[in-house]
């Protein structure tokens, strides 16, 4: 196994990490960091199963339009509990029901289960960023930061983690299927080291946010 499989493979520790902690914490969290826990379980699954199918050599690649599908109604979730106050519920629910149609269509007629779902990928990459920093921005106000004080330092470290992926990966969904087809295997390869870096950093950010939970 070379140094690059080992990288890759170690991209699966802070998942992993930030799943446990939260399996763990789950009951002592408030009910905004309850709901983000879903979504780490859910990545957390979706990202062992696919390590799985890896290395017995299977086509992974239909659990990503499913990770993408049901983990952006689950970060929707999130963040309308998080921005009840702020932002009437029913836009994030209509964003959520046309992204999550939007999947099905591109699923089904335009990118299938078996190929690397680019167009869901980067959709959804541009929302979740839009999201972060409504989010972020929001929470600069004064009054905001006084209501809810006592979540403020983990749901930043969540934003952050969540734009830092999203926003480093923007262009590496876009161009995915250009690079897994046309471009050498150990460029790709780097490409995906790279991937799996700011992966880790992203689910760093997330066992930060919950270990900055409030505490009785």
């Amino acid at each position: 196994m070379n140094w690059i499989s080992v990288v890759l493979n170690c991209a699966n520790i802070p998942v992993l990490v930030a799943a446990g902690y939260a399996a763990i914490r789950y009951k002592a969290l408030p009910k905004e960091l309850q709901l983000f826990c879903w979504f780490i379980f859910f990545s957390a699954a979706i990202q062992f199963v696919s390590f799985f199918l890896w290395l017995n050599a299977k086509n992974n690649l239909f659990l990503s339009h499913i990770y993408v599908a049901i983990g952006f109604l689950l970060l929707c979730w999130f963040y309308e509990r998080v921005l009840q106050t702020w932002i009437n519920a029913k836009i994030i629910r209509w964003i959520a029901s046309a992204f999550f149609i939007f999947c099905i269509i591109t699923s089904w007629f335009v990118q299938t289960i078996y190929t690397f779902n680019s167009y869901a990928l980067s959709v959804e990459s541009v929302l979740v960023i839009i999201l972060s920093l409504t989010s972020s921005i929001i929470l600069l106000n004064d009054a905001v930061k006084t209501s809810r004080k006592h979540l403020v330092k983990s749901l930043n470290w969540i934003n952050s983690g969540l734009f830092i992926y999203y926003a480093s990966s923007l262009l590496l969904f876009y161009y995915g299927k250009f690079i897994m087809h046309y471009l050498p295997i150990v460029i790709s390869k780097y490409i995906w080291v790279l991937h799996a870096f700011f992966s880790s950093v992203m689910y760093l950010c997330f066992f930060i946010g919950l270990w900055k939970r409030p505490r009785n």
